[in-house]
């Protein structure tokens, strides 16, 4: 498993799948966007985008559109992508990078917070995703050089695979329908 750049050709898997998981996909341009990429079968299985924002006061990096593809999830795949988003963010000088989610507890692992203080230009995006999506979308941030990629992570990728780490539905039981198994006969019960 690997991050690269999004390629042209890649345009409309990413707009399908940001269609299918409902993210962000404002001011949409590919080659914002990285991709996860398994070697073994050259299947994607996640991509994120960093977005510049050019303000008065300077540009803001924010990550946006992050998503791992179902039977990709649980592998660290969503982790390189973001790991990945942010080198490219610290290679284009940028110390700090936001990211406006409703999934904060997954960002809070790698180091993001809530920032004390944030540039106008997130404060516009927070309202408006609070409007799209929820009151409990939140704004994060982080320094790029205190970015923590948790050790279990890397693990997880190294041995990626689809449908690794996907949960398996239980087995149902007669009891799962309110059926009582010591009382209940059946049509074809003999008795014994």
């Amino acid at each position: 498993m690997y991050v690269r750049d999004a390629r042209n050709r890649d345009e409309a898997w990413l707009l399908d799948r940001i269609e299918e998981m409902g993210l962000d996909s404002a001011a949409f341009r590919s080659r914002d966007y990285v991709i996860a990429v398994d070697e073994r079968s050259n299947e994607r299985a996640g991509f994120g985008r960093y977005r510049i924002h050019k303000t008065d006061e300077g540009e803001v990096c924010e990550l946006t559109g992050i998503g791992v593809v179902e039977g990709w999830r649980g592998q660290g795949v969503g982790a390189h992508v973001v790991e990945r988003l942010i080198d490219l963010a610290a290679d284009e000088g940028f110390d700090t990078v936001y990211s406006i989610t409703d999934s904060d507890d997954y960002l809070r692992q790698f180091g993001f917070d809530e920032p004390e203080e944030r540039p106008p230009v997130i404060e516009d995006r927070l309202e408006q995703k609070r409007e799209e999506v929820g009151e409990d979308v939140v704004a994060l941030a982080v320094d790029t050089d205190a970015f923590e990629m948790p050790p279990a992570f890397r693990e997880r990728f190294k041995n990626a695979e689809k449908g690794g780490h996907e949960e398996t539905e239980p087995e149902e039981s007669a009891e799962d329908f309110g059926i009582d198994a010591d009382e209940a006969t059946y049509k074809y019960d003999t008795g014994s």
